[in-house]
C-alpha cells in the first residue's frame, strides 16, 4: 500500500513554509530522498491496515423530522441497548455529537465533519452501556464545539426549551436541552471552555466538569488536550454522581490522566451532613461588565442559604480569577489553531488512543468547507495562525508558564475554604441572534458569557453547575468549585444546596404556570 508522493509544487511549498531555498540540484535530488523516506509511511500504512484497523459496524439510527425534534437538540436518534445491567439500568442517555458511536454519523456541529462515521465507541460510551444506559441518540453541539451559545450548529440553532427563541447554551447545548426537556434522563457534555456548565445554567439542569483527567476523553473530538474534559449533565446532583461513578477512572488510553489516577466514592458521601464546611464566595466572579445584577443577587442569595444548614458563608477575593481568562484565552486559542485545526483535532506528540480516520476525513473536509466554518472558529484560525507564526508560540509558552500561578491561587484559597462560588454565567439566556447578525455581534454572543467557567477548564479544578432560581423566569446557575479530585465534596455542597432550594422548576412547570415559586430575585 503506497501513500502519496509530493509533486514538486508540494516540495516547493514545504520549502517556503520552512524558509528552504531550493536550487535546481536540490530541486533534482530532493524527490527521490523523500520518496525513500516515505518508504516507512508505506509500511505503517500496511501494518494498521491488517492489524489495527477498526472494522466498522452499523447501528441504526434515524434523522428526527423537525416536528420529532422541536429544540434542533438532537443530531440522530438511536437505541442502543446496554451491554450488560448496572446503576444506570433503564436510564435513556444523549451523547453529545462531539463522541463517537461506532456506526453513527458523526458531525461535532460542523460541516467540516459531515459524512463521518466512527467505527469505535468513546471509553465514556462503553462505560454508560455496561452499566445499563441505553443510547437514545447524539444531542447536537457548537461548530467544533467553539462557541458558549448554541446558535454556531451547521444543522441550526438549538433552542432553550424555557424559551425557544432564546438560546440552549453551548457547546453541549443540545445535551442540555434534551435534559432539561425530559427527552432523555442523562447526556454526556464535553468542556473546553465551560461547555458542561453553561448549557446546565441557561437550561436550569446540573451539570458537572470533573477535574481534568478523571475522566478519559478517549473517543471524544478534541479542541485543546490540556483543556479537554467530559462529564455529566442531568437533572439533579445524585444523577451527575451517579453518571461520574460510571464513566470516570482511567482507561489507558488518554495521556491526560496521570498513572496515579484513583476514583473517588461519589455516592456514599453525597448525603452527609454539611454542617461546619467553609463556603467561600470569590468576590471577582461578580459585578462583570456584562453580569446581570439580578443573576448576582440570586446567587449570593443561593450561596448564602447554605448558612441555614451549617455551613460557615464567607466572601474571598482570588484577583487571579479576573487574569485566569486571559491565560485560558491564549491556550484555547494558539492551541486550537495547532491541535483542532493544523492538527486536524487530535495533534501529535502525545501517546494515546488516535482515529486516523477522522483526522484523515477532518483534514480534507475543513479545507472544502472552511468558509462555512462558524466565525468562532475562523477567529481561532486567524488569531492563533497570528500566534504561532508571527508571535513563534511563545505567547503560549508563557500562558502555560502562568497556568501554576493561576492554580495556586485557587489552591490557597481553597486552604481556607472547602468549596468556593460563584455565578456560572454573568447573565440568563439570551434571544438566539438573527442570521445576519454582524459579525461583531456574532462574536460576543457566542464567547461573552464564558469569564468565569473557562478559567477551570485551564486549572483544572472541578465545577458544577446547580439551577440557583429564576430570574425573569430564567434559570440562572450557580458555581461551586472545588480541590482538584475532590469532585465528592463539590458535588456533596451541590447536593445539601438542593435540598435548601427545594425542587427546581422544569420548562414544563413554567408552561403550565405551575412552577414553585422562589425567593431568590
Amino acid at each position: 500500500m503506497a501513500i502519496i508522493r509530493p509533486d514538486d509544487k508540494a516540495i516547493n511549498t514545504a520549502a517556503e513554509h520552512y524558509g528552504l531555498t531550493l536550487d535546481d540540484e536540490a530541486r533534482r535530488e530532493w524527490p527521490a530522498l523523500i520518496d525513500g523516506a516515505l518508504g516507512s509511511y508505506d509500511v505503517v500504512d500496511q501494518l494498521y491496515a491488517d492489524e489495527a484497523t477498526p472494522s466498522p459496524i452499523s447501528r441504526e439510527h434515524t434523522v428526527p423530522t423537525a416536528s420529532e425534534n422541536p429544540l434542533s437538540a438532537w443530531y440522530v436518534t438511536t437505541s442502543i441497548p446496554p451491554t450488560s445491567g448496572g446503576a444506570l439500568t433503564g436510564q435513556r442517555v444523549a451523547i453529545k455529537d462531539n463522541v463517537t458511536v461506532a456506526g453513527v454519523p458523526m458531525m461535532n456541529g460542523s460541516s467540516a465533519l459531515e459524512g463521518f462515521t466512527p467505527s469505535r465507541d468513546a471509553a465514556v460510551v462503553t462505560r454508560l452501556l455496561a452499566a445499563g444506559a441505553t443510547v437514545a441518540g447524539k444531542a447536537v453541539c457548537e461548530d467544533l464545539c467553539f462557541s458558549g451559545s448554541s446558535f454556531t450548529p451547521a444543522s441550526g440553532p438549538v433552542r432553550n426549551p424555557w424559551a425557544p427563541q432564546r438560546e440552549a447554551g453551548g457547546s453541549s447545548g443540545g445535551s442540555a436541552a434534551l435534559v432539561a426537556n425530559g427527552d432523555v434522563d442523562i447526556a454526556i457534555g464535553g468542556d473546553q471552555g465551560g461547555s458542561i456548565r453553561i448549557p446546565a445554567a441557561f437550561c436550569g439542569v446540573v451539570g458537572h466538569k470533573p477535574t481534568f483527567g478523571l475522566v478519559p476523553y478517549t473517543g471524544a473530538f478534541p479542541i485543546e488536550r490540556t483543556i479537554d474534559h467530559l462529564g455529566p449533565i442531568t437533572r439533579n446532583v445524585h444523577d451527575a454522581a451517579l453518571m461520574l461513578s460510571v464513566i470516570a477512572g482511567r482507561d489507558g488510553n488518554d495521556p491526560r490522566q496521570p498513572d496515579s489516577l484513583e476514583v473517588g466514592d461519589y455516592l456514599s458521601t453525597l448525603d452527609a451532613d454539611v454542617k461546619g464546611l467553609r463556603i467561600g464566595i470569590v468576590r471577582e466572579g461578580f459585578g462583570h461588565a456584562v453580569s446581570q445584577p439580578e443573576v448576582d443577587d440570586a446567587v449570593r442569595s443561593a450561596a448564602h442559604s447554605l448558612a441555614e444548614i451549617g455551613c460557615a458563608v464567607e466572601e474571598v477575593s482570588i484577583p487571579w480569577h479576573l487574569h485566569a481568562f486571559h491565560i485560558w484565552n491564549v491556550i484555547a486559542t494558539d492551541g486550537g489553531a495547532y491541535q483542532l485545526l493544523d492538527g486536524n483535532g487530535y495533534g501529535m506528540n502525545a501517546e494515546g488512543l488516535y482515529d486516523p480516520e477522522l483526522m484523515a476525513h477532518f483534514a480534507s473536509r475543513r479545507i472544502e468547507q472552511a468558509d462555512a466554518l462558524s466565525e468562532t472558529v475562523k477567529l481561532v484560525a486567524l488569531t492563533g495562525h497570528h500566534g504561532i507564526t508571527s508571535l513563534g508560540g511563545a505567547t503560549y509558552g508563557k500562558a502555560r508558564n502562568l497556568v501554576p500561578l493561576a492554580r495556586a491561587a485557587y489552591d490557597a484559597a481553597l486552604e481556607q475554604y472547602d468549596v468556593l462560588v460563584m455565578p456560572t454565567l454573568p447573565y440568563v439566556a439570551s434571544e438566539l441572534p438573527a442570521k445576519d447578525v454582524d459579525r461583531a455581534t456574532y462574536i460576543t454572543k457566542a464567547l461573552g458569557m464564558i469569564a468565569n467557567t473557562a478559567p477551570f477548564d485551564v486549572t483544572g479544578h472541578p465545577a458544577l453547575s446547580v439551577p440557583a432560581g429564576l430570574v425573569n423566569g430564567l434559570p440562572t446557575g450557580m458555581m461551586i468549585i472545588g480541590k482538584s479530585f475532590d469532585d465528592a465534596t463539590v458535588l456533596r455542597v451541590g447536593r445539601a444546596f438542593e435540598r435548601v432550594r427545594g425542587p427546581f422548576p422544569t420548562p414544563a412547570d413554567r408552561s403550565s404556570h405551575s412552577a414553585p415559586q422562589f425567593s431568590l430575585a
